[in-house]
C-alpha cells in the first residue's frame, strides 16, 4: 500500500516541478538577456560621456603663505568638537584647515567636517551662496546657475554619497549638477543627461532599482541579487530532478 501511495504521488511532484522549472527559465532569461545587452551597451558607449565631466574643469592650486596662518592651537582649542585629524587644504583659491570630527572609509561613507579660515581663523559654513561658488569654480561651461539644493541621501545621481550635498544645477545643454559635501565643500562629482541615460543602463545591470526604496544602492550589493540568486538555484534544482527522472524513465539513449 505504501508503495502505491509513492507512486501515485510523484507524478503530481514532477509535474509541479515541471511548472516551475519552466515558469523560471523564463525570469533567468530575461535577466540574462538583460545583462548580455547592458553588457553589450557598455562596451559600445562612450566613456567620456559616461562619467558626466564634460563641463568639469581641474582647480588650480593657488601658493599659501605659511607666514600668515594662524596658530593650529588657537584653532582647536576654540573648537567645541573632538578633533580626530586636520589637514591643510584650499577652497575657492583661499587655504582652510579642515578638522574631521567623523571619517568614514571611503569619502562617500558618512563624516562629519568643519572648514576654518587659516589666515584668519573664522569658520566657514558651507551655504547656497558659497556652494554656487565651488560650483562654479569646477564649472567650463557657458551656462548660468539655476538652482542651489541642499540634499539628503540617496541622492539619485550618486546613489554611493551618504552624506548631505549640496546640488547645483546649471542651465546649459546638458543639464549639468555638480554636488559639493554639505561640511567640508568637497566636489563630490558632476553629472549630465549623458551620464544619466549611462545610469538608467547601470541600474538595469546591477538590478539595482531605485522604486524599490533601500534596495537602492549604487551597485552589485543589494537583495534582488540575492533573491535571483536564489531563483536561478532553485531553476537549476529542478532542472536537475527533470533530467534525473528523465533517465529514470531512459528518456536518454546513448549510442
Amino acid at each position: 500500500m505504501k508503495k502505491r501511495n509513492t507512486l501515485k504521488q510523484s507524478p503530481i511532484k514532477l509535474s509541479t516541478i515541471k511548472k516551475l522549472h519552466k515558469w523560471l527559465s523564463l525570469l533567468v532569461f530575461i535577466q540574462l538577456f538583460i545583462w548580455l545587452s547592458t553588457g553589450l551597451f557598455f562596451n559600445l558607449m562612450d566613456h567620456d560621456k559616461a562619467r558626466g565631466n564634460q563641463n568639469k574643469r581641474t582647480i588650480a592650486l593657488q601658493k599659501i603663505e605659511h607666514k600668515r596662518l594662524v596658530n593650529l592651537d588657537l584653532i582647536m582649542n576654540k573648537n567645541s568638537k573632538a578633533v580626530t585629524e586636520v589637514a591643510l587644504i584650499q577652497r575657492l583659491g583661499k587655504p582652510y584647515y579642515l578638522l574631521t570630527h567623523e571619517e568614514g572609509l571611503y569619502n562617500h561613507f558618512k563624516s562629519d567636517y568643519s572648514l576654518v579660515d587659516a589666515y584668519v581663523g573664522d569658520e566657514l559654513i558651507i551655504d547656497d551662496d558659497v556652494a554656487g561658488k565651488l560650483a562654479q569654480a569646477s564649472y567650463k561651461g557657458k551656462g548660468d546657475i539655476n538652482s542651489v539644493v541642499k540634499l539628503e541621501p540617496p541622492i539619485t545621481d550618486m546613489l554611493k554619497e551618504q552624506n548631505s550635498v549640496w546640488q547645483v544645477n546649471f542651465s546649459d545643454d546638458l543639464e549639468t549638477s555638480v554636488y559639493l559635501d554639505a561640511s567640508s565643500g568637497r566636489l563630490v562629482g558632476h553629472s549630465n543627461e549623458d551620464k544619466r541615460f549611462v545610469d538608467f543602463f547601470f541600474m538595469l545591470h546591477f538590478m539595482d532599482y531605485p522604486f524599490l526604496g533601500e534596495g537602492s544602492v549604487g551597485g552589485f550589493n543589494n537583495g534582488q541579487i540575492t533573491f535571483f540568486a536564489l531563483l536561478t538555484l532553485v531553476f537549476c534544482l529542478t532542472g536537475f530532478i527533470w533530467v534525473i527522472e528523465l533517465l529514470r524513465k531512459g528518456r536518454y539513449k546513448f549510442s
